[in-house]
């Protein structure tokens, strides 16, 4: 392996309620119990003061290494993560989502990457832990996207992407020296409308800024992501597909349709009518939820698709933006009472 994967993995996992209190030092412990040990966690909390002390008190003792930190730019995750790269002290970056754990081969999978110098992030695989014990019937694997896990349709085993998904990835640093943060503006807000794409966008960035990078998903870093039950509903499953399609048309708005749109059209046209089909398949031999699963994938394709269009009418009248921000150097840091706090600065705004 390089020196610089020898230095090490910080690990951040941005948060930002204490409802997720449980999940929280779940996803803490399973950094704590990796085969290759990460050289910190970065806890990022989202603008909750009583969080922020809470973790303080919590990781105060601890014999890992454990720094909880104040998101230092506007309320939401991209901000969050930005804070967590300003303040990391390795040069492999790695992000775990606070509702999620990671199994003990995570990190090494991801460090085995990077053994090719031109590999600039890799990803892994999410795997949905149901709060109900179990997959609604009418729910697609093609769409396990809308609660943050791998969807069917991606490729398997360790392959070149176009992107990451942001809550199992992972980044060189010199990524991020190149391309800048993730884009605020875009991604979630705490318990807002579930938008997405940020990291979408940031990789889309990452290979203009560096067009010999290589970004892969390894399949074997695997994590395992809670589902509420509330997003197992599909008032959800309607809510979040047609979030993405905003989401999508601002990212289309500023690296241009070709990029922005690249992948989801490979999928729209055939990994979701294929989906459609098996559904249709089951609903004829009788067997639960076929029925439902091809209605569902038909309303996601619609919702995302009015989601778009809407999104592309305000982009082009000046109503959506997002803003670009670099990231400041680890020294560019100052101290507060529960870690470290990273100094903010302004960045350029993307219509």
């Amino acid at each position: 392996m390089s020196a610089e994967v020898s230095h090490g993995f910080s690990v951040v996992i941005c948060v930002y309620t204490e409802d997720r209190w449980e999940d929280i030092l779940a996803a803490v412990s399973s950094v704590h119990a990796q085969s290759l040990p990460a050289l910190e966690t970065l806890l990022v909390v989202d603008h909750n003061p009583t969080l922020l002390e809470r973790l303080a008190r919590e990781y105060k003792e601890s014999v890992q290494a454990v720094r909880v930190l104040a998101n230092a730019g506007p309320r939401g995750l991209s901000a969050g993560r930005n804070t967590g790269i300003a303040a990391a002290r390795g040069g492999l970056l790695a992000f775990l989502d606070d509702d999620a754990v990671a199994e003990r081969d995570w990190l090494h999978h991801f460090a085995a990457g990077y053994a090719d110098p031109r590999v600039m992030a890799v990803g892994g695989r999410t795997m949905p832990a149901w709060a109900s014990g179990g997959r609604p019937a009418w729910f697609p694997e093609e769409f396990d996207w809308v609660v943050g896990c791998t969807y069917k349709g991606l490729p398997e085993g360790k392959v070149r992407v176009r992107n990451v998904l942001g809550g199992n990835a992972s980044f060189r640093r010199e990524a991020f020296d190149a391309a800048g943060g993730f884009a605020t503006g875009i991604g979630r807000d705490g318990d807002k409308r579930p938008l997405g794409c940020e990291e979408t966008e940031l990789c889309i960035r990452l290979a203009k800024a560096l067009p010999e990078a290589v970004l892969l998903i390894d399949d074997r870093a695997v994590i395992h992501h809670k589902v509420p039950t509330v997003r197992e509903g599909f008032g959800y499953f309607r809510t979040r597909t047609y979030a993405e399609g905003l989401s999508k048309a601002l990212v289309a708005r500023s690296v241009g349709a070709g990029k922005g749109l690249e992948s989801e059209r490979r999928y729209t046209t055939r990994v979701l009518p294929g989906g459609v089909l098996r559904g249709l398949r089951d609903a004829a031999l009788w067997r639960p939820g076929g029925a439902g699963r091809a209605g569902a994938i038909v309303t996601g394709v619609a919702a995302a698709a009015g989601g778009y269009v809407l999104g592309s009418v305000r982009a082009r009248r000046g109503g959506g933006s997002f803003t670009v921000a670099p990231i400041a150097a680890p020294s560019g840091t100052r101290e507060n009472g529960a870690g470290q706090e990273s100094e903010g600065r302004e960045g350029a705004t993307r219509e």
